[in-house]
């Protein structure tokens, strides 16, 4: 039988013993803190990864030269890695809290950090390790991207050289776009970077950084972003886009 007379203010205990048996679970649980999600807390495991390192692959850590002040910074501190292979050599730094260890005789690296629970340190650590993934492909294998033409008249050659855009480098090829426009789009290749048609309306651009040759994907998509209601334009690694229906007056 329930006591009314009780103020709600009393203690979970003792209102147990006055409410009936069918009331004491609902309460008990309602108190206890309930989580949305069944599965239980894991971390992001990227950073720990081993990395397979081919033959032709090598990895080499330049310390930084510490001088004779007291006072270093933490821009001092910051080591940076060198990745060279046959196509090419590339640098990445590391954090002064990341380590690599590396195994020359089982062609394998792996990086390290000092304190797990602090929240920074767990970001870089997957994201260093990223960096350093696309580093190993890009000396030895390369990263390529691909870019389609849509459109009537579309295409696209490469170029030696260019009327509107002075080279920046000795050597420098150009892009030369014909995308619906009264003059022809020309855009200069990066240091490095190789593009080549192998149809008048594909472009593939190939290059040790991923970053570059995405970015200068970008560039030329920027041109004619793909529209939705005719599906023209430039289009990069297989990209689509969902027509949406004409407008009828």
């Amino acid at each position: 039988m329930i006591v009314r007379s009780l103020p709600l203010r009393e203690s979970s205990y003792r209102a147990a013993l006055l409410l009936p048996d069918f009331l004491v679970p609902a309460i008990s649980s309602s108190s206890a803190s309930k989580s949305f999600s069944s599965t239980s807390k894991c971390g992001s495991r990227i950073g720990s990864a081993p990395l397979s390192l081919p033959e032709e692959v090598h990895l080499r850590l330049l310390e930084p030269p510490v001088g004779r002040k007291m006072n270093i910074t933490r821009r001092e501190l910051t080591k940076k890695l060198e990745i060279e292979g046959p196509l090419g050599k590339m640098f990445l730094e590391l954090p002064p809290y990341m380590s690599l260890d590396h195994n020359k005789e089982t062609r394998k690296a792996s990086l390290s950090i000092l304190d797990r629970k602090e929240r920074k340190q767990r970001e870089m650590w997957g994201t260093t390790r990223a960096y350093l993934n696309n580093h190993i492909l890009g000396v030895s294998e390369g990263h390529t991207a691909i870019l389609r033409l849509v459109g009537v008249g579309y295409r696209a050659t490469v170029e030696p050289s260019a009327v509107s855009v002075q080279p920046e480098y000795p050597g420098q090829q150009f892009v030369s776009l014909k995308v619906g426009y009264s003059h022809p789009i020309e855009l200069g290749l990066p240091l490095g970077m190789k593009a080549s048609t192998p149809q008048p309306t594909r472009i593939l651009l190939e290059g040790p950084e991923k970053e570059v040759v995405n970015q200068f994907a970008a560039r030329i998509r920027k041109w004619r972003v793909p529209e939705p209601y005719k599906g023209k334009g430039i289009f990069v690694n297989g990209e689509t886009i969902k027509l949406k229906a004409k407008k009828i007056k």
